[in-house]
C-alpha cells in the first residue's frame, strides 16, 4: 500500500465512499455507471425478463460488449439463455430492430442436460445445484414465456434444446459477439470450438461463470481451448471472463 492510500485509509477517506456490494464483489472504485439513463432502461429491461438479481456490474460488463460488438460485422449468440436477463437489457441497449442482425438464443429451458455432466462436475454437486435451480425456479421451463419476453424484438432465433446438438441450427457464417452461460464445461467448450472460426476479428467472448468458485470445471476447459490457440482470458471480479478474438 502507498504512503497516500495508508493515510487516507487511516483518516477514514475511503470509509466515506459510495461502496457497491452485490453478486459476489465489494468495491469502493467508481460505478457511476449504475445511474447512467441508457444503463437503467436495459437493466430494467432485463429485469422484467427474470428478476433483479443485483447483476448491475455484470451487465455493465454485458453491455460494453455488446456496444464493442455493434461495429463489427457480424450475428450475435448466446449460449444459455434462460430467462433472457443479459440479452435482452442487451437489446434494449442496440435499440436492436435498428442493428440489422440477428440475436441466436440457444438454451434447453429445462435446466442441464445430465448427459453432458462430467464425472468431476457431479462430484462438485453439479446436478443438486440443477435441481435446486429448477426447484426454485430460477432455472425456467416455460419457454412460451420466454418466446414472449422477446417478441417485441425482430430477428431473434430461439433454438430449443442441448448444446452440442442444436449448434448446427446457427446458421450464421459471421458472430460478432458470443455469450455463454451454462454451468456445465462440455456443452460450453462444444460451443466456443464450433463457432469460433464464425467469429469476426475483434469480436468478444463473454464467459458469464469463469471465475466463481463452484465452476472450476468451465475454467480449466475454457483455458485449456485458449491455450491451444496461444491466448489468455482475462478473469474479472464479476466472475465473468472475457476472450477477444483476435486479428
Amino acid at each position: 500500500m502507498s504512503y497516500r492510500v495508508h493515510h487516507m485509509v487511516k483518516a477514514g477517506y475511503y470509509l466515506a465512499l459510495p461502496s457497491y456490494n452485490h453478486d459476489g464483489l465489494r468495491s469502493i472504485h467508481n460505478h457511476d455507471f449504475m445511474s447512467d439513463p441508457a444503463f437503467v432502461r436495459a437493466y430494467q429491461r432485463g429485469v422484467q425478463a427474470a428478476s433483479d438479481f443485483h447483476w448491475h456490474w455484470r451487465v455493465h460488463v454485458g453491455l460494453w460488449a455488446g456496444r464493442l460488438a455493434a461495429r463489427l460485422p457480424g450475428d450475435f449468440v448466446e449460449c444459455g439463455t434462460n430467462r433472457g436477463f443479459l440479452s435482452s437489457a442487451i437489446m434494449t441497449d442496440l435499440d436492436w430492430d435498428k442493428a440489422g442482425r440477428r440475436f441466436y438464443l440457444l438454451d434447453t429451458f429445462s435446466g442441464l442436460a445430465e448427459r453432458y455432466v462430467s464425472v468431476e462436475e457431479k462430484k462438485d454437486g453439479v446436478l443438486e445445484r440443477n435441481r435446486r435451480e429448477l426447484d426454485s425456479g430460477f432455472y425456467t421451463t416455460n419457454v412460451e414465456a420466454v418466446r414472449a419476453n422477446f417478441a417485441e424484438w425482430k430477428n431473434v432465433c430461439i433454438i430449443v434444446g442441448a448444446i452440442p446438438e442444436t449448434l448446427d441450427q446457427i446458421d450464421t457464417q459471421c458472430v460478432a459477439f458470443l455469450h455463454i452461460d451454462m454451468n456445465c464445461s462440455l456443452p460450453e467448450v462444444a460451443a466456443i470450438r464450433h463457432l469460433w472460426d464464425r467469429l469476426t476479428p475483434g469480436a468478444p467472448v463473454l464467459l458469464d461463470d469463469y471465475a466463481y468458485y463452484g465452476y472450476e470445471s468451465q475454467k480449466i476447459g475454457m483455458d485449456a481451448f485458449a491455450t491451444e490457440r496461444g491466448l489468455s482470458i482475462l478473469s474479472l471480479p464479476t466472475g465473468q471472463g472475457l476472450l477477444i478474438k483476435p486479428p
